[in-house]
């Protein structure tokens, strides 16, 4: 098999090289363009062209090493008569194959490997069996790759990391499955590559095509997969009907079964690799059954697999709700691409004709805008909020199912494995309570969340139901779950909980240690969120509820966010970096995410710019606020809000999306994180704003501090974990699971969960509180931020006494916590009457982690966990020696109640209990030390003045005599005996981003910046008073820096957040340390850093012409801002700093003999067509 990284590199190096061949032909780059802008005007899609180009290059470069492939798997299978690259296999050698393309360019000296490989394309091409994949659409027509890339891709195949053989006696297709996920890692992040386990494929067949046949009878059963990927259940169904047919049929020649069989299977998906690949596995699959080894004997076989968009209206309407396909009702056609299959999709995708539907949709939800917003208008009656595509795939899934009639006949079966987030999160509430309630019949819900399915990082559920909403039976079958794969098997098919799901499905009221089997009442899932877990955790639920006085609704005014900025790259930054930009501090404000609420804590490590003067109206007060907004107005203006853009609701472009005030202008709140493996609630006494993901919970006026710490203690409480993730989607499932992957643990007590406030506000409080348990542990938490090492390096010099003094406190005050939050624990359990005795104690020892009831009970049971790991603590299988009599009986007879009481075993375990998970001391005193060290290199005793770059060995000698930081500088490295230079070096590397383009980004980031630099004219223009159209730029990723601490640094939108701009090409000879300036300087100041280094390297160290001329590069970077902020008359300048710089370049590039084009190329941002 060819090595994946390899095939991967080819697709890049191709895309690279399409990207030059497009360049080059203005013909194809003008007809690009036009079929972007129809696919714009069709709401196809949102973004830029060069956006969308990149896609369809990717998808061109994807198209030639797949033809590749597929002439190569033919050549070494004696599938044709004659070659053109060439393997190891005798029946194609290379050496043979490059005779014969030697003597065809001999022959046709005006051509190149290209064309060479279009003969091979050709030939299949005028084979009937093949046409259809090298038809028209095939994109190896349409982009030509050079002939220096087709020459390199052939040499691949032929001796390259591509010279293997793809022989197969059996003629096995599957490992196309694996190039189909993993060819293009574009692709696979764009689409959503996915490849179906063929057990979980046979599994949900067995389920719905089987009681199709058995329903509608063979002849008339019909199946499709309207996101077919690679096809595996199209092979799956066709293998299944030829089986069936010959069994029928066996006097029948195979040929004509295996025709009818391929002409009852349809396969859909709208990425166009995915298509040729399942088109040419049905392909041989038919071959093999039929036992032809030669294409030119093969026949034309009907292989209905197409190219398009599935969820969009190619078919009729026949069974939709007046609106829903507003395309069709005002007749307009629908746009498609160049390489979607229009002719076929119309008939392919006309509703309500399959009896068999089944699939494994995307789980991702849709970033682009246009796209996004033209499902919510074709679905309107299950997209809801920020919908995944699994909410328009099940309702379409049903759509094309064959419709029940009115006396509940004839329905369909649909069968689908799908992300469960539609379960319990809020965008699934219409499709559950409107669509799943009593539009359809689910007959199976099947929690595959615990079970290992390979390269599923979402959890998952099985839907298996009937197009009818009549005649439905009154329960359904639902397989419910109780915990993951304990170990990752080494067969995924006989993995324990799957084996556990096949073996008992049909069988219900089976319970075992992994699931529970039940027929549920159908209202039972009518309502919005699921719940599918067993093991008794329903009657847990059923015991709280009925103990719980009142909701929290009743109990509160508002739960939510204080602020929505739509754009939070926009607007936040660590702390203290908006200080370093000039920011005014009424213009800065603490925020809160939900990452940093934790253990009754909030400890923020993010601001925010805050748009807003005194009265929190929007204002733009601060000119260093409005500079840095601008630089990201575009995204800014574009945001939207259900009522539509910024402007077309009446709020300004920098303020944020959403902004409550009123929730802001109370102090006292309930910060909760949104994000979690366990519950975390914490009171706030003001002065901050709180995102989305830590919404805040606030009570009615008047409300005192006491009521809300009485909330508090029962939030915080295990119950209250136990309740929140019965309602709240897992966003990860059991690790080595579904909704794991493959990574170290498949324990539950690591799954993160979303905790919203809707379903929060249903949550049952008991009719007393643990108030003064809820109060101490308050008390302590803030104690314990007091001593904390950035708390101590915020309040002076952090020596080393200070930190060990602090070290003390900090564990003392820690293991009080941790035993506070055991007694609170069990003092909810009694206020909820799961226990009738009263097992806590008022004054408890200090508790290491490790010496918890649960722990020691999980200790003694010799279970394999990585829970004492993970948490740093020590296994003990018995009470401490050490503690108090009185106390070790209270906790044996805690572990006696865990053992006779059903509901306190199940709440009592690692996945309801809190962690106490925070960084180890030693961790947190190196970033303290780290980050005071960075600050005091910021200080204006090394920057002030005169704008001037210091290498690292300059700033040491400044710093050699400063023994506080030298010290501190030790504690960090660990001792004392470092070298100044170097160590300062390795202390500012990962903090500084270059100065030129070139040196920040890669060749995708240089484009992308090209596109903000466009941007950002308009703006320009647009500031002038001049009416222009601007289209948003694509963000960045990772993949478009140079270096992770450059994207650290710059984050999505380019915004500087770094500490230092550094000047690589700038350094003195001889020193090898960074050459760096401060990254607070405004762009004039940046001017004269770096027009002094060039004027000191010109004049005094005499460089040439080549070495400088980066220099001026960086001025040319800075020169658009300096005429946009720096255009009034100075002191010290003749005319403006703007015009003065202007003039500068010009004048340098005269006497250097060099012009601005050189610089561009320097700069290393491509002009845009």
């Amino acid at each position: 098999m060819i090595e994946l990284k390899a095939l991967q590199g080819q697709v890049r190096n191709l895309a690279e090289d399409l990207r030059s061949q497009v360049a080059a032909m203005p013909g194809l780059r003008a007809e690009l363009r036009q079929e972007h802008e129809k696919a714009q005007k069709a709401e196809r899609v949102a973004g830029t062209f060069e956006s969308w180009l990149d896609d369809i290059l990717d998808q061109a470069a994807v198209a030639w090493v797949l033809g590749c492939i597929f002439v190569r798997f033919c050549e070494d299978n004696g599938m044709v008569g004659e070659f053109w690259i060439g393997g190891p296999e005798p029946a194609a050698p290379a050496e043979k194959a490059l005779e014969r393309r030697q003597a065809y360019l001999v022959g046709n000296p005006l051509e190149n490997d290209r064309e060479w490989l279009r003969e091979a394309f050709r030939y299949l091409r005028r084979m009937r069996a093949t046409a259809k994949i090298f038809d028209g659409h095939n994109p190896v027509w349409r982009f030509d790759i050079s002939g220096a890339a087709a020459e390199r891709l052939s040499d691949f195949f032929r001796r390259g990391a591509g010279y293997e053989s793809l022989r197969d006696p059996e003629l096995k297709t599957r490992f196309l499955g694996d190039l189909y996920q993993e060819l293009s890692a574009h692709a696979k992040k764009t689409y959503a590559l996915l490849q179906t386990p063929e057990f979980v494929e046979s599994f949900i067949l067995d389920r719905t095509f089987e009681p199709a046949v058995s329903e509608f009878g063979l002849a008339d059963t019909s199946v499709i997969d309207p996101t077919c990927g690679s096809g595996h259940f199209l092979l799956g169904a066709f293998h299944r009907l030829v089986d069936k047919w010959q069994h029928r049929e066996p006097a029948t020649p195979v040929g004509v079964l295996v025709e009818r069989a391929l002409g009852q299977v349809t396969g859909v998906d709208l990425n166009p690799f995915a298509v040729a690949i399942a088109r040419f596995r049905l392909l041989v699959a038919a071959m093999k059954l039929c036992n032809l080894r030669r294409l030119e004997d093969t026949p034309a076989f009907p292989v209905r697999v197409a190219t398009g968009d599935s969820l969009l209206p190619w078919g009729d309407i026949k069974s939709r709700a007046q609106g829903d396909l507003m395309a069709l009702i005002e007749e307009k056609p629908m746009f498609a691409y160049e390489s979607e299959d229009a002719d076929l999709l119309k008939d392919y995708l006309a509703e309500g004709q399959y009896t068999v539907v089944v699939g494994n949709p995307p789980y991702i939800t849709v970033a682009d805008k246009a796209r996004n917003k033209l499902y919510r208008s074709i679905y309107p009656t299950v997209c809801h909020r920020q919908y995944a595509l699994t909410v328009p795939f099940a309702k379409r899934f049903f759509d094309l199912a064959k419709q029940a009639d009115t006396d509940g006949d004839g329905a369909g079966f649909v069968g689908q494995i799908t992300g469960n987030g539609f379960m319990k999160r809020e965008f699934g509430k219409k499709l559950v309570e409107d669509y799943f309630a009593d539009k359809i019949e689910l007959t199976e819900v099947v929690d595959t969340s615990g079970a290992y399915i390979p390269g599923h990082g979402t959890p998952t559920v099985v839907l298996i139901g009937r197009s009818r909403k009549w005649r439905r039976s009154a329960s359904l079958r639902a397989v419910l779950g109780i915990r993951g794969e304990p170990a990752t098997p080494a067969d995924p098919a006989q993995g324990m909980v799957w084996k556990s799901i096949t073996s008992n499905i049909d069988a219900p009221g089976v319970e075992n240690a992994y699931i529970s089997v039940l027929d549920v009442p159908r209202a039972n899932l009518s309502r919005h969120p699921w719940s599918l877990s067993g093991g008794g955790a329903a009657a847990l639920m059923q015991q709280l509820s009925a103990v719980g006085s009142r909701r929290v609704a009743s109990f509160v005014a508002t739960i939510g966010r204080v602020t929505h900025t739509g754009s939070d790259d926009s607007y936040f930054a660590p702390s203290d970096t908006w200080r370093r930009y000039g920011l005014q501090p009424e213009s800065v404000i603490d925020l809160v995410a939900g990452d940093v609420v934790r253990d009754w804590l909030i400890a923020p490590e993010v601001e925010a710019m805050f748009p807003y003067d005194s009265n929190l109206e929007p204002s733009l007060r601060d000119e260093a606020l409005h500079r840095m907004l601008w630089l990201t107005c575009a995204v800014l203006e574009e945001r939207r809000e259900p009522g539509g853009t910024h402007a077309e609701i009446g709020l300004t472009w920098y303020e944020w999306s959403r902004w409550h005030p009123e929730r802001f202008s109370v102090p006292l709140g309930i910060g909760m994180a949104f994000v979690a493996t366990h519950n975390h609630f914490v009171l706030d006494r003001g002065g901050k704003v709180f995102k989305q993901s830590a919404p805040v919970i606030k009570l009615p006026a008047g409300a005192t501090e006491d009521d809300h710490l009485k909330l508090l203690g029962v939030l915080n409480s295990s119950a209250a974990c136990f309740w929140l993730k019965q309602v709240s989607h897992a966003k990860t499932g059991a690790d080595n699971s579904s909704g794991g992957g493959n990574r170290w643990s498949p324990e539950p007590w690591f799954s993160f969960y979303e905790f919203t406030g809707t379903k929060l506000q249903e949550f049952p409080l008991p009719g007393a509180y643990p108030l003064e348990r809820a109060r101490k542990l308050d008390e302590l938490a803030q104690r314990l931020a007091s001593v904390t090492p950035a708390a101590v390096a915020a309040s002076g010099v952090p020596t080393a006494a200070r930190l060990a003094e602090a070290e003390r406190k900090y564990h003392a005050i820690r293991g009080r916590m941790i035993a506070l939050q055991e007694e609170l624990d069990w003092e909810v359990y009694r206020l909820y009457g799961l226990i009738d005795e009263d097992l806590t104690c008022a004054d408890p020892p200090e508790l290491e982690l490790g010496e918890r009831a649960f722990e020691i009970v999980l200790a003694a049971s010799g279970a394999d966990t990585e829970w004492f790991n993970r948490h740093g603590s020590k296994p003990i299988s018995s009470p401490p020696a050490h503690w108090p009599a009185d106390y070790r009986k209270l906790v044996e007879r805690r572990i006696d109640a865990m053992s006779a009481n059903l509901h306190i075993k199940l709440v009592e375990r690692p996945e309801y209990k809190r962690r106490w998970n925070s960084k180890p001391w030693a961790e947190m005193q190196k970033a303290a030390l780290e980050s005071w060290l960075l600050d005091r290199l910021e200080s204006p005793e090394l920057w002030g003045g005169m704008p001037t770059p210091l290498s690292v060995a300059e700033i040491a000698d400044r710093l050699r005599g400063d023994e506080e930081f030298r010290a501190a500088l030790g504690l960090w490295v660990g001792h004392d005996d470092y070298d100044l230079p170097k160590t300062l070096n390795a202390l500012v590397a990962e903090e500084h981003v270059p100065y030129l383009p070139a040196q920040r980004y890669k060749p995708s980031g240089l484009r992308k910046r090209a596109q903000w630099e466009r941007t950002w004219a308009l703006q320009r223009r647009e500031d002038a008073g001049e009416k222009v159209t601007i289209e948003v730029p694509p963000k960045y990723t990772s993949a478009d820096f140079a270096r992770p601490s450059y994207w650290k640094a710059r984050g999505k939108l380019d915004v500087p957040k770094e500490r230092f701009v550094s000047y690589p090409d700038a350094k003195q000879d001889g020193d090898v340390t960074e050459l760096i300036g401060w990254a607070g300087w405004d762009h004039l100041e940046q001017a004269q850093a770096l027009a002094g280094v060039y004027m000191e390297r010109k004049n005094q160290t005499g460089w040439p012409a080549h070495r400088l001329l980066p220099l001026l590069a960086g001025l040319v970077e800075i020169e658009p801002w300096l005429h946009q902020w720096h255009t009034d008359k100075q002191p010290g300048y003749m005319t403006s700093p703007a015009d003065f710089y202007t003039t500068f370049i010009d004048g340098e590039l005269a006497q250097l003999s060099s012009d601005r084009a050189a610089l561009a190329l320097l700069r290393g941002v491509p002009e845009l067509s």
